[in-house]
């Protein structure tokens, strides 16, 4: 591992090298603010926000795409940062931001769109605070950590004009439109129920390791608006099957990891995009042996019940199956899967690649496969889910009010408190 002194000496040389630029490294896509104007031999100028684990895939894809320019990269892990900028490096981008402000990102002019692949609690803050720039967002999924965070996103993409993509890339599966078409078009019949396989993460440790923060990473900034723990190497670890994800105060556990996938294709085969369920039921509650949740004409959605037979997403109809999972696709009766539509039937928004729809997006101002709205409806579903969990019990929802109902317990983890000086941005 490098020296805490290599990792500085490249952090200020990397940020000497971009304010040294005589002149920007693009042309502006669009006017700073202007969502109405799009230059059409332009590349569009794209910082990434956040470029732990996840972002590994952003950061090979998006600067393969000829209409984009990567201009940045911000992590408060410095180790993070350097490979970064490395990585852009590799690939002929030598005059690369690096900087563990994301502010720096948000006010360069050169930037029109920002990819943020951060931790969830720090989702909701930055993708604002970057459509109030003028810049487009990239956002993974969960958009947001709250059911508040939600509702502030989603106005502020309508306030501001700007083209918003939440990471749940199985909506530009063909896969999952195959699913979602036959769903919709009521070709299994009238929907009973919906098996969604989330699985397991393990518990946080009982008895945190508490050990120095290295040197090269601003915990505090890691921890944001989130209350303050002593530093152990478990809590911030970028990992899909533990780590960071494990603890509530930074996502909502599974409801959030595959959840935020499979609940969204749900609300998006039963057409339910700009609505919800109406009642949330925890496991245990009253005997129940699975977390379920309803919507008002009693099609009910259960987690990890089984049998599953061999998908993701099991869609139960009254004439038939639907099942789902990345890579493949199935139906009963068996040639369902072959359906040919007609001009009157239903066909689902059609991406074929998630990235590039975003990118499409930008130029046409249209929206994409799945902006802020989609993403707040269907993170709403895994926050309410993991409220449940977590207080032991039912929950009544009002889809339309998006309040819950006659439980002010539960109605105030609708938001959660702030650390001071992380306080969200206003819409």
């Amino acid at each position: 591992m490098e020296t805490h002194q290599s990792r500085r000496q490249f952090l200020s040389t990397s940020l000497a090298a971009a304010g040294a630029l005589a002149a920007p490294q693009i042309v502006r896509a669009e006017t700073l603010g202007n969502a109405a104007k799009t230059a059409a031999n332009s590349r569009i100028g794209m910082g990434f926000i956040g470029v732990g684990l996840i972002a590994d895939g952003h950061l090979r894809s998006f600067p393969g795409l000829k209409e984009v320019q990567p201009i940045a990269v911000c992590d408060v892990k410095t180790w993070q940062l350097e490979k970064a900028a490395n990585l852009l490096k590799e690939k002929g981008y030598n005059d690369i931001l690096a900087t563990p402000k994301f502010e720096e990102v948000l006010a360069n002019p050169d930037i029109d769109a920002v990819c943020v692949t951060t931790p969830d609690h720090w989702h909701a803050a930055i993708a604002l605070a970057a459509m109030k720039a003028g810049k487009d967002v990239y956002v993974e999924k969960p958009m947001t950590l709250t059911v508040e965070e939600g509702k502030a996103l989603a106005a502020a993409q309508k306030k501001y004009g700007r083209i918003l993509q939440v990471g749940s890339q199985q909506r530009s599966s063909v896969h999952f439109r195959i699913a979602a078409n036959l769903v919709r078009n009521g070709l299994i019949g009238d929907i009973k129920e919906i098996y969604c396989q989330l699985g397991r993460f393990p518990q946080p440790p009982a008895k945190e390791k508490i050990v120095a923060v290295p040197d090269g990473f601003d915990y505090d900034r890691w921890l944001g608006p989130t209350p303050v723990f002593e530093y152990s190497d478990n809590r911030v670890k970028g990992d899909y099957g533990a780590g960071w994800r494990c603890y509530w105060e930074y996502g909502s556990r599974k409801f959030g990891d595959w959840g935020a996938h499979h609940f969204d294709i749900v609300q998006w085969a039963l057409g339910r995009d700009d609505t919800g369920p109406v009642e949330f039921i925890p496991k245990g509650h009253e005997g129940s042996e699975f977390h379920h949740y309803r919507y008002a004409d009693g099609i009910t959605v259960w987690r990890d019940r089984k049998p599953d037979n061999g998908h993701m997403i099991r869609f139960i109809g009254s004439e038939g199956e639907v099942l789902v999972s990345r890579g493949k696709v199935a139906s009963s009766p068996k040639e369902l899967v072959r359906h040919r539509y007609g001009p009157n039937d239903v066909q689902v928004y059609e991406s074929k690649d998630h990235r590039v729809n975003f990118i499409e997006s930008i130029r046409s101002r249209k929206p994409t496969i799945c902006p802020a709205s989609v993403g707040h409806r269907s993170g709403t579903i895994c926050q309410l889910s993991g409220i449940a969990e977590r207080l032991g019990r039912a929950l009544k929802w009002d889809p339309a009010a998006e309040q819950i109902v006659g439980d002010n317990e539960a109605r105030a983890m609708q938001d959660r408190p702030r650390r001071e000086g992380y306080e969200m941005p206003d819409v």
